[in-house]
């Protein structure tokens, strides 16, 4: 294998794996589809190391002397269970039919930058949650109109947050702060509204679910550094979550506000 192909290579097989990661999957789907992908164009020896910040891929033939090293940073990342699939789906289209590269370049780059739901979609479906939550944990018709309307603000706050690029911990303490500033004012203007209920249901809004199971999995797979990166990002993010409501009612209370 010529040392561009060998190139070109490592940049097809980092591409899939950092379009899996930053979309939330898990340690060992990576680096096997990264070690499949090598294979089948090719490579005789693949050795790859995946982190939720990095990918390292290093690959050699048996006819060289020199090991080729490719590293992949990856500096954000979100839950998007769709692309997850779609790439693993590539995957196994490429290892099994004879598709080249640049095909393959071409497809990744169409699922990277591919369909997502409209933002208002998206907006409608984090007021459901929240509102749905809040019902779950004990809330009732008014807490959940309550909830949809403030879920529906706190997704706009984290979206408009996001694209300044505010750290995952700052964000999750603002937009909790927030929602619970909206619960307390809802409870003491609106007669029957539990702001209790609709705080629970925001948090779950922001509650790193993914992260959580995907740290478990990483653990049981022998991945321990991942998992541990993973679960102490789920904790930090718990940690803000709970510190933005409680800072808010908190400061409720002192300044003269009943809470129940």
């Amino acid at each position: 294998m010529d040392q561009k192909k060998q190139k070109e290579t490592l940049i097809l097989a980092a591409k899939a794996g950092k379009i899996m990661m930053k979309s939330g999957a898990e340690i060992y789907r990576v680096e096997d589809t990264i070690e499949r992908i090598c294979l089948a164009c090719g490579v005789d020896h693949v050795n790859v190391f995946a982190m939720p910040t990095g990918i390292f891929v290093s690959i050699n033939n048996e006819d060289q002397d020199d090991t080729v090293t490719y590293i992949k940073r990856i500096k954000s990342s979100e839950t998007d269970l769709t692309k997850i699939s779609k790439v693993n789906h590539f995957s196994r289209e490429f290892t099994t039919t004879d598709m080249t590269i640049e095909e393959g370049l071409k497809i990744l780059d169409e699922i990277d930058n591919g369909w997502k739901y409209p933002f208002w979609m998206r907006a409608i479906a984090a007021s459901l949650v929240t509102g749905c939550f809040s019902v779950i944990f004990g809330g009732g018709a008014l807490d959940f109109c309550v909830a949809f309307i403030v879920g529906a603000c706190c997704y706009l706050l984290s979206r408009f947050l996001e694209k300044y690029e505010i750290n995952f911990f700052i964000r999750g303490f603002i937009c909790t702060a927030f929602a619970a500033a909206c619960a307390l004012v809802a409870a003491a203007s609106i007669p029957g509204v539990a702001y209790a209920h609709i705080i629970t249901g925001c948090i779950m809004l922001f509650v790193p679910g993914v992260a959580i199971t995907n740290s478990i999995r990483d653990f049981l797979s022998g991945d321990m550094l991942s998992g541990l990166a993973r679960m102490t990002e789920a904790v930090l993010i718990g940690i803000s979550l709970a510190a933005g409501a409680g800072v808010v009612i908190k400061l409720w209370a002192i300044l003269g506000g009943v809470v129940l």
